[in-house]
């Protein structure tokens, strides 16, 4: 866990306490930010918390870009997304503006959650801002917890994917972009990008529940993006 806390994320009340405070160690919280952490953010519910699924053109974030992204809020029915347009293609600045938008939208959140982030998503979108000289959250400004990851050491599934996982425990939903509307979104035709959203919302969807399922196995810590 990246026991950094960044005081620009946090609230004037949150900032004195973190400043003047003292952990049950007795130390500053400056001086043991783990505490601050587990005492004051997650004691009094006040982690910001997404789920967070991107779709891109293709693998490798140097030959490829971003077409859409969802980061769903953690309990409520909110959405944060965004995605390329025609125009962004024809200028070609392909995925810059969504990427600026994206990390913006980072922002709000203090953890994401992924399914396999760690060998895709995070990197995607890091090597693709740093390809557009926009500023990607550094370390320890942003937590992340990898469900892949919990889901393949808890459970023994015939495979780790998304959707075995989701089928096996009964939860409802999981599809695939049709080839189609894959192509259209490929060059920027708003039908295709709707319904490639639409699929980042309903695996951000089943990704929480799937997180829910899985939540009373597993210790409750983070690591940087």
């Amino acid at each position: 866990m990246a026991n950094i806390i960044n005081p620009n994320t946090l609230t004037k009340a949150q900032q004195e306490i973190y400043f003047n405070g003292r952990c049950k160690h007795r130390h500053l919280y400056t001086e043991h930010p783990s505490c601050f952490r587990k005492e004051i953010l997650e004691a009094n519910g006040k982690l910001r918390e997404g789920y967070l699924d991107i779709e891109t053109t293709g693998f490798e974030a140097d030959y490829h870009h971003i077409l859409t992204y969802v980061i769903k809020v953690k309990g409520e029915s909110k959405y944060y997304k965004g995605s390329i347009t025609k125009e962004d293609l024809n200028a070609g600045i392909f995925d810059k503006k969504v990427c600026q938008q994206l990390v913006d939208d980072l922002s709000n959140f203090d953890v994401i959650y992924t399914y396999y982030g760690t060998g895709f998503d995070i990197k995607f979108m890091r090597t693709r801002c740093m390809y557009w000289g926009i500023i990607f959250p550094e370390f320890g400004n942003l937590q992340h917890k990898d469900i892949y990851y919990v889901t393949k050491r808890l459970l023994k599934l015939h495979r780790s994917s998304l959707e075995a996982a989701t089928r096996f425990l009964g939860i409802e939903g999981k599809n695939h972009v049709l080839g189609k509307e894959w192509m259209l979104a490929r060059i920027g035709d708003k039908r295709g990008l709707d319904y490639v959203m639409k699929h980042n919302i309903i695996d951000c969807d089943i990704l929480e529940k799937l997180h829910e399922k899985l939540e009373n196995y597993f210790k409750r810590t983070f690591n940087s993006v």
